[in-house]
């Protein structure tokens, strides 16, 4: 019951806290998130992240990007492929030869250097996907952009992780507890991706029409769920990240005529308890023990970490022909590390690649950039006109307004 009482609490104050952020013009998740750090370990020491409300964050990053992939266009995304895998393969190659070099230059071995920018090449679009929401920007060509370059860095991070696992003395990358060869991971992602398509094409809209016959309240919002939860699951099986499994299946069920029924179930679903959890465990995770003794570290990669992806991908988006407005905001989109970065640094930390001495630096430093991404895409937003939105593909309204009717 001590978890009961908790969660209670963390609700509470974690909508005043959104009420508060949103009445100063500040993204609610800011304010979710600091809660976490002022009744958790960083100040009051009130609550800390036990299994119950991991499990429940968890769910949150599940659903919210069930809900931001139900929001987004898949022919929109389709559209602008090409710039978000460009976006995507420079915004890894920045952070790991600049927070790989000022590690280098802290004395850490070149390895040690190597595997902490991959790190930090990984993105969490979850934050930036709330965000995009809250100022109706998820469907322009920037948020497409976004979404897209965020599910190819998560592939491209997977990648790197294995090698330099790998490299460093473990066989293989650890998936699901097991020890999986890397040819394996790669041949699995790529029938992930094929099961996805079928998912999209066939499987998901036969589900939903069964889903539609059976005599059970909410027969439709459950059948959705069970694509959710089996695709993130099936996702993290094949060493992804859940939610890019998540998103997928929400994009999927998008494309049946349940779109609008699902997104008006699963929001209160996902909004009424475990979405603020998620944004609570990143301030829980947040320790002040030892950060005199680091400060200057933590300082100069908290900079680097919003620096590398800011201008990595601004650039990818340039030379990709986004201006420089555009291009701000898909590099600040791209910020975030959240709940990617810290699965990452703890696949390191439980490899042995990651030492006691400078993991809870890390740590912090990815909750710190994660903290200051919604600020800058925010101000990024606000300096795009307000009709610069993305030139749909032809047809594209339509399918919204069909969506809509048959739903």
């Amino acid at each position: 019951m001590s978890f009961i009482g908790a969660l209670c609490i963390l609700l509470v104050l974690t909508t005043l806290a959104g009420h508060l952020s949103n009445r100063i013009g500040v993204p609610s998740v800011i304010g979710q998130i600091l809660v976490g750090i002022i009744v958790g370990p960083a100040v009051f020491g009130w609550i800390h992240l036990d299994n119950m409300i991991n499990l429940f964050s968890q769910i949150g990053v599940i659903i919210l990007m069930f809900i931001g992939g139900l929001e987004s266009n898949l022919k929109l995304l389709r559209k602008y492929l090409r710039p978000a895998i460009v976006v995507a393969i420079i915004g890894v190659i920045f952070p790991v030869i600049m927070i790989g070099g000022a590690c280098w230059a802290f004395s850490f071995s070149p390895l040690e250097a190597i595997f902490i920018g991959v790190v930090f090449s990984a993105t969490s679009v979850s934050i930036s996907v709330e965000v995009l929401r809250d100022y109706k920007s998820l469907d322009t060509k920037e948020g497409a952009t976004i979404l897209g370059a965020a599910v190819a860095d998560d592939i491209i991070g997977v990648i790197l992780l294995s090698i330099m696992i790998s490299i460093m003395g473990t066989q293989g990358v650890a998936t699901g507890g097991s020890s999986t060869s890397l040819t394996l991971v790669f041949i699995e992602q790529i029938a992930f991706f094929g099961l996805t398509y079928l998912m999209v094409k066939w499987i998901v809209p036969y589900m939903m029409r069964i889903g539609e016959r059976l005599l059970m309240a909410s027969s439709v919002t459950i059948t959705s769920m069970v694509i959710c939860l089996g695709m993130a699951y099936i996702a993290e099986a094949v060493g992804l990240s859940g939610a890019v499994g998540a998103f997928f299946a929400g994009i999927a069920v998008a494309h049946t005529p349940y779109r609008d029924t699902i997104e008006n179930h699963m929001e209160p679903i996902g909004y009424a308890v475990f979405v603020p959890m998620f944004f609570v465990s990143i301030g829980l995770n947040m320790s002040f023990a030892h950060i005199g003794d680091s400060l200057l570290f933590v300082g100069i990669l908290t900079i680097l970490a919003c620096l590398s992806k800011l201008f990595g991908c601004g650039i990818g988006a340039l030379m990709n022909g986004f201006n420089l407005n555009s291009s701000y905001m898909i590099g600040s989109g791209m910020i975030s590390r959240g709940e990617m970065g810290l699965i990452t640094a703890q696949i390191g930390f439980s490899s042995g690649l990651l030492s006691d001495s400078y993991y809870s630096d890390l740590i912090l430093v990815i909750i710190l950039s994660t903290l200051i991404a919604p600020f800058l895409l925010k101000h990024a937003i606000h300096l795009l006109p307000a009709d610069d939105k993305a030139d749909l593909p032809l047809g594209v309204e339509d399918d919204s307004s069909e969506h809509a009717s048959a739903s």
